[in-house]
């Protein structure tokens, strides 16, 4: 089963240009600077104590993982709208793709060790296995994210040698003239890429929905049994359970969004200028931005730590404005 994917040197109008460009790099930029600040924060962290918590190791992989994708993100958009020629050429065309599927890799297994880590720590089973994994996970977790990156380099070997598509490149004639231009074929194999897809993404996704699904479990069934023993007051307590449930429906919700949008980019299902492919684009430049404000918003102190560089940037804002 083969899908094909035309690419014209006039594909996209310069308005639909303009206007992809403007919104993927702003979510671009929104990642970069939210991740940037979490890599700020466990690094000045780390040279403080010189020690750095199992979740900000976690977090520091997960961002910088996600700053390297999203400034790869804005380095595709500028070579395939500005160089178009160049970026066809199978051998840059290759290396984008699977540099990008590498990346995309890393994220997805960072983000499933972190939602691991967050439903051994947080959830109430009373297993041995359980048991031992919640005493264990801290000192497995660094060799667990090194060997991710080592998985996720070897998963995305075959999108760098690109056995999923054929590139054909033919010239057409130009109607009202004896000049001809480029077309630029690209012809994908969808049943190889989806098992290519899957070889990547399987273990991380289904870890990630099993263990973000049965920390919402764990933390209803706790929520449920603080509201039957309530006595009429607000409970802090049952407020931050009830905020984390909500946060992890989010980061499963996101998660799976950018999975399935990530494979039908990667498939040329849709046309290169059509609203489903800008859409699959938006969504996967989105998920880490969104996915890392949560986290700033759900973590403490990566909360404290914002609040604090809102206090000193708004009184530098209002001196810069009072002497304008």
């Amino acid at each position: 089963m083969t899908e094909t994917c035309n690419l014209t040197e006039n594909e996209f109008s310069p308005f639909l240009l303009i206007l992809t460009c403007i919104i993927i790099g702003s979510e671009c930029t929104i990642g970069i600077i939210t991740n940037g600040f979490i890599v700020a924060i466990n690094t000045a962290e780390w040279m403080q104590t010189k020690a750095v918590s199992t979740s900000g190791k976690i977090l520091l992989f997960l961002s910088v993982s996600r700053i390297a994708l999203q400034s790869f993100i804005i380095l595709e958009i500028i070579f395939s709208s500005t160089l178009p020629y160049f970026y066809n050429e199978e051998i840059v065309y290759d290396t984008f793709k699977g540099s990008f599927m590498f990346l995309n890799y890393c994220g997805l297994w960072f983000a499933a060790w972190l939602s691991v880590f967050y439903f051994v720590k947080i959830a109430d089973f009373s297993y041995p296995l359980f048991l031992k994994l919640k005493w264990r996970i801290s000192g497995w977790m660094p060799w667990l994210l090194w060997l991710s990156v080592f998985i996720s380099l070897g998963t995305c070997v075959f999108f760098f040698k690109n056995v999923y598509t054929v590139h054909c490149n033919n010239y057409v004639p130009v109607p009202s003239s004896n000049s001809t231009k480029k077309k630029v074929s690209t012809e994908t194999n969808v049943t190889n890429l989806a098992v290519l897809f899957q070889i990547g993404i399987f273990i991380p996704l289904i870890m990630f929905i099993l263990t973000a699904t049965l920390l919402i479990v764990s933390l209803r069934r706790h929520t449920r049994h603080m509201s039957s023993n309530a006595t009429g007051y607000r409970d802090p307590s049952m407020e931050a359970h009830l905020g984390a449930i909500k946060a992890t429906s989010y980061f499963l919700i996101l998660y799976i969004f950018n999975s399935v949008a990530l494979f039908l980019y990667m498939s040329n299902i849709f046309d290169i200028s059509s609203f489903w492919s800008i859409l699959c684009k938006a969504i996967m430049a989105a998920y880490p931005a969104g996915h890392s404000i949560l986290l700033i918003r759900d973590n403490p102190g990566l909360r404290r730590a914002w609040k604090r560089l809102q206090a000193r940037v708004h009184p530098y804002r209002v001196d810069s404005m009072t002497h304008m």
